[in-house]
């Protein structure tokens, strides 16, 4: 009589346990990075407001708008024209005034950019919001949804924190969204 070999199914339930284990360790670590990446952008806003205000305070006008920086710091920083609104043309000079002052790490008018790779700006007007508001772009809808359900009323067009695509709902599928929160 011949003897049969193989896997017992013992043997092949524990190799089963064990895949699964390793799948859902991986599967909990993604969801721990996304976390942690809405987590830093949460931040992310919340440090470029207190940044922009302390420069308010110090200066009595708005990083980039500021008609005295290049006086106050020389070289290459350029002054803004002092009308109290962030122009378009003033936006990089927004993180060469914070960075000058000491307020955000670095130097020079590069655009920082948040955990999902995008860029950060600190504008006049977007996505529906007047004033100065600071926008982050090529962000997840997903993401976008899960900021504004934490920070504002979690609709898209309303509140505090919105989408620049007039909806009421984040696309999920969207990865270049770009997304305002009034400062």
């Amino acid at each position: 009589m011949k003897r049969q070999s193989g896997f017992t199914l013992i043997e092949i339930a524990i190799v089963l346990v064990i895949i699964g284990l390793l799948l859902g360790g991986v599967l909990k670590g993604q969801e721990m990075m996304t976390n942690a990446k809405i987590k830093r952008i949460s931040n992310d806003y919340n440090g470029i407001s207190a940044a922009t205000f302390s420069y308010l305070d110090r200066y009595s006008s708005f990083p980039g708008d500021d008609p005295n920086a290049a006086a106050r710091w020389g070289g290459a920083v350029v002054s803004g024209d002092g009308d109290g609104l962030i122009d378009a043309g003033e936006q990089p000079d927004v993180w060469e005034h914070l960075r000058a002052s000491g307020l955000v790490s670095g130097t020079g008018t590069t655009n920082p950019t948040h955990a999902f790779g995008g860029i950060i700006r600190v504008q006049q007007n977007g996505a529906g919001l007047t004033g100065t508001v600071i926008c982050m772009l090529n962000m997840p809808g997903k993401t976008a949804e899960i900021i504004d359900r934490q920070v504002d009323d979690g609709n898209g067009n309303t509140g505090e924190f919105r989408q620049t695509v007039n909806s009421v709902t984040y696309d999920q599928n969207v990865t270049n969204l770009e997304v305002c929160k009034k400062l």
